[in-house]
């Protein structure tokens, strides 16, 4: 057994995190960290985890633990770790934007991997330091990783992608609440989303030239999920594009190619991804979807930790979905 520390858990993020960690057959929960909670009874902000966790959240930090999840906001990850002294042998796995890219994934010491199991896993397995991808970032790259494998993204990649109220986290806002998010969609950050530098650094990297990508983000009125349709220039039919993919994936244990059109319900509250492909004269669509909180965000980052210490890559992850 694993003990496990989390630091920011009374957001989405984290409580997403502390339902799977309770539930993990090899991990033992021992602090939530919160600046904003201590001394609060966690299941008085995640209401349904009555009677199944007494913890309360502390103002005190054990850097003794095996295991350390930062589930802060952009920007206050490093300042927690500038603050902070842990063991080489920690694992850490941090699901903030700070040590995602490569200038910045060599901090104190440690050295983030990037933390996207489809094309990494070799890596991660090897790693301390976990930079979790974003949840746009996963959608998206799971989307194009086999067209970019076989140096396929030659033209300008068009992607709308629709996320969920969850994607803006727990703290109100003028376009999260209820009455701003019912009935209502609305694009955000057109062409300059902080999610593009790690999808183009991903796709670049494979490819060995920059990829053009024009992303164009939208809230939706819904609570969770992203569904992201993305389309490119391909010279092949359709067979031949679904062959691509699913050899690409025949082997993942979270990404799915499904010849049925995929709606968003699929996947809510599990770690899968479901890709699904249409061709239409020379342009190839793809649909990508997840559960932006899960494979998005705290189901990745089990997966990943999974991957690290050794253990079976769906350990903890067999979650059962709800489509109805």
């Amino acid at each position: 057994m694993k003990t496990v520390g989390i630091i920011g858990g009374s957001g989405y993020t984290g409580g997403e995190l502390l339902r799977l960690v309770i539930n993990h057959p090899k991990l033992i929960l021992d602090f939530i960290y919160s600046t904003t909670k201590p001394g609060t009874l966690i299941s008085e902000t995640h209401q349904d985890l009555l009677g199944q966790v007494e913890l309360k959240f502390t103002d005190h930090v054990n850097t003794e633990v095996d295991i350390l999840f930062l589930c802060l906001g952009h920007g206050n990850s490093s300042i927690f770790l500038e603050n902070y002294t842990f063991s080489d042998t920690t694992y850490i796995i941090d699901l903030s934007n700070d040590f995602r890219l490569r200038k910045d994934a060599k901090f104190n010491g440690r050295e983030f991997i990037y933390g996207l199991p489809e094309i990494n896993r070799n890596i991660i397995k090897k790693a301390k330091s976990i930079a979790n991808p974003g949840c746009f970032a996963t959608a998206i790259q799971l989307a194009l990783l086999p067209l970019a494998k076989e140096n396929k993204l030659n033209s300008t990649i068009h992607i709308n992608a629709t996320t969920g109220s969850t994607g803006a986290g727990v703290q109100n806002s003028s376009t999260n609440h209820f009455s701003w998010r019912n009935n209502n969609l609305s694009w955000y950050k057109p062409f300059t989303h902080q999610h593009l530098g790690e999808i183009k650094e991903t796709l670049n990297k494979i490819q060995g030239k920059d990829t053009d990508v024009l992303f164009l983000p939208q809230r939706g009125n819904f609570t969770r999920g992203i569904f992201v349709s993305a389309y490119t220039l391909f010279d092949g039919n359709l067979k031949d594009a679904l062959k691509l993919y699913e050899d690409f994936y025949k082997e993942e244990p979270f990404t799915q190619v499904s010849k049925n059109e995929v709606h968003l319900k699929l996947v809510i509250n599990s770690n899968q991804c479901f890709l699904h492909l249409h061709k239409h004269k020379d342009q190839l669509l793809i649909t990508s979807i997840i559960d932006n909180l899960i494979k998005g965000a705290s189901g990745q980052a089990i997966q990943n930790l999974n991957l690290m210490i050794g253990w079976e890559e769906k350990l903890g992850l067999q979650l059962k979905t709800s489509i109805f």
